[in-house]
C-alpha cells in the first residue's frame, strides 16, 4: 500500500512505524472473514480493511470525525485478522496508533468521557474495585439487573502453598481477578507445587497496564508496566525466578509487549525485555512440565469419567499470545472429553472493557458463543481469562471456570 504521512507524524517514531505496517497490507480482505464486527454489521469500515483505510487517511493529514472514532471504537482488537492475515500485518498496534490520534483530534465529551475516566481509575485499583465488589455483593438484590448479573458470587481460594522449592516463578495477581476469581492464581499454585515449582506473588505488582492503556492513557499504561518491572526486578536480578506466570491471557499479551511499549525508555527498555521474555501463560509452563504432570494424572484416570468439556479459547490466548492446542491437549491429558466449538476463533465480546462501552455489540457475540459452547453437550465451560468467563457468565446455563481450576482437582489430594 503506498502512503505519505502527513508533516505531523512523518519523522516520529509512531510514524515510521504504522508506515512500516501500512505498507505490508495489500487490501486483499481475507481479515474480513474472521472479524468479529463485520460478521455482525456488514460494513467495511466494521472490518480491519476499512479501519486500517480510515487511519491512514488521518494519518495522511485528513482529520478525523466522530464517525471515524465510532468505528475505531467498534474494534474489538481481538486480532483474529492478524492470524488470518497472509502478509503479516500487525493490525493492533496500528490500531493503537491510530486510535490515540483520534482521540486527539475528537476530544470525548459528557458520559461517554466519564465512563472512560471512571473505568481507567476504578479497574486497575485492586483495593477499590475488590471493595465495591464486596458491596456489589452485599446489595446485589437491590442492583439493576444490568449491573447485577456482572456481580459474581465470592468464591473461595483454597489453600496457598507455602514457597519451599528451589525452583521459584512469580505469578502476575492482575486487577480484577483477585476479587472476582481468587481460586485462579491459588489453583495454580498448588498444581505448580505438586510439580516442583514454587509460586510467588510480589506485593507491590498490580494491574498489568491493559485498562489505562487501551483507555488512551498509554502513558498511564506504560507507567503501570514500570512499577510491575520494578516490583519484580530483585528476584529476576538475583535468579531467584525463573518466570512470570500469567493466568489471565488478556494480560499475558500486555505483559509480552511490554519490551515493545518501553523500547524507548532507556532506564527501562532492557529490563521491560527480559520480562517480557520471562513471561508466560500458565498452559505454556505446564506444557513444559508434561512428563511430571502426566505421572501425577495417572493416578486421576482410574477414577471415572472426568467429563465433557467446551473450551473457549479467548482471543488474548489464541491470537494474541498464539497459544493454540495447548490447553487443550492437558484437558486430554487429564482425561476430559472436548466437545467441537463453532466459529472458536470469534471473540465473545468480553474484550476488556469492550462489554462495558459496546453492550449491544457485545451481547450479540456473547450469545453467538454461548450458542456454540452449550450446542455439543458439554458438562461444563472453561476458558482461560478472567474476562471472558465473567463476561460469558451472564448468559451460559453451564458451569464456566478457568481450566486450571480442573487440573488442581486432578492432582492436588484433598486433605
Amino acid at each position: 500500500m503506498q502512503t505519505h504521512l502527513a508533516d505531523f507524524i512523518r519523522d516520529t517514531p509512531e510514524g515510521r512505524e504504522a508506515e512500516e505496517i501500512l505498507r505490508k497490507c495489500v487490501h486483499c480482505g481475507f481479515c474480513t472473514a474472521t472479524c468479529p464486527t463485520y460478521q455482525l454489521l456488514g460494513d467495511e469500515l466494521d472490518g480491519p480493511r476499512g479501519r486500517i483505510y480510515l487511519i491512514k487517511q488521518v494519518l495522511e493529514g485528513e482529520r478525523a470525525t466522530e464517525k471515524t472514532r465510532l468505528h475505531l471504537d467498534r474494534c474489538l482488537t481481538c486480532r483474529s485478522c492478524e492470524t488470518t492475515c497472509p502478509s503479516g500485518v500487525q493490525y493492533g498496534r496500528l490500531a493503537d496508533i491510530g486510535r490515540h490520534i483520534v482521540e486527539q483530534q475528537v476530544p470525548r465529551t459528557g458520559a461517554d468521557k466519564l465512563k472512560r475516566a471512571a473505568l481507567r481509575e476504578f479497574v486497575p485499583n485492586t483495593g477499590l474495585f475488590g471493595s465495591a465488589l464486596g458491596l456489589g455483593r452485599m446489595f446485589k438484590p437491590l442492583l439493576p439487573r444490568v449491573i447485577a448479573e456482572k456481580v459474581p458470587a465470592a468464591g473461595a481460594a483454597g489453600p496457598w502453598p507455602a514457597p519451599r522449592h528451589a525452583r521459584r516463578m512469580i505469578a502476575l495477581a492482575g486487577c480484577v481477578q483477585p476479587s472476582m476469581r481468587p481460586v485462579i492464581n491459588a489453583a495454580t499454585a498448588r498444581v505448580l507445587d505438586r510439580l516442583g515449582i514454587s509460586l510467588v506473588e510480589a506485593e507491590r505488582a498490580g494491574c498489568c497496564g491493559a485498562v489505562r492503556y487501551h483507555l488512551h492513557d498509554q502513558a498511564g499504561g506504560r507507567d503501570e508496566a514500570r512499577r510491575n518491572i520494578d516490583a519484580w526486578w530483585p528476584a529476576i536480578e538475583s535468579g531467584q525466578v525463573e518466570a512470570i506466570v500469567v493466568t489471565a491471557s488478556g494480560c499475558g499479551v500486555q505483559v509480552k509487549e511490554y519490551g515493545y511499549l518501553l523500547r524507548h525508555d532507556p532506564a527501562y527498555a532492557a529490563r521491560a525485555e527480559k520480562v517480557a521474555a520471562m513471561s508466560r501463560d500458565v498452559a505454556e509452563v505446564l506444557a513444559a512440565e508434561m512428563k511430571t504432570l502426566t505421572s501425577l494424572l495417572e493416578s486421576s484416570r482410574t477414577q471415572g469419567k472426568a467429563g465433557r468439556l467446551a473450551f473457549h479459547a479467548p482471543c488474548s490466548l489464541q491470537h494474541g499470545l498464539k497459544v493454540r492446542g495447548m490447553v487443550e491437549s492437558l484437558l486430554s491429558a487429564a482425561g476430559f472429553e472436548l466437545v467441537p466449538v463453532r466459529d472458536s476463533h470469534l471473540c465473545c465480546g468480553s474484550a476488556g472493557t469492550y462489554s462495558l462501552l459496546q453492550p449491544k455489540l457485545a451481547s450479540e457475540l456473547r450469545d453467538g458463543k454461548v450458542s456454540a459452547l452449550q450446542e455439543y453437550g458439554a458438562d461444563c465451560i472453561v476458558s482461560a481469562n478472567v474476562g471472558c468467563i465473567e463476561h460469558l457468565a451472564t448468559a451460559v446455563s453451564l458451569p464456566i471456570r478457568h481450566w486450571i481450576e480442573l487440573i488442581d482437582e486432578k492432582v492436588t489430594p484433598v486433605v
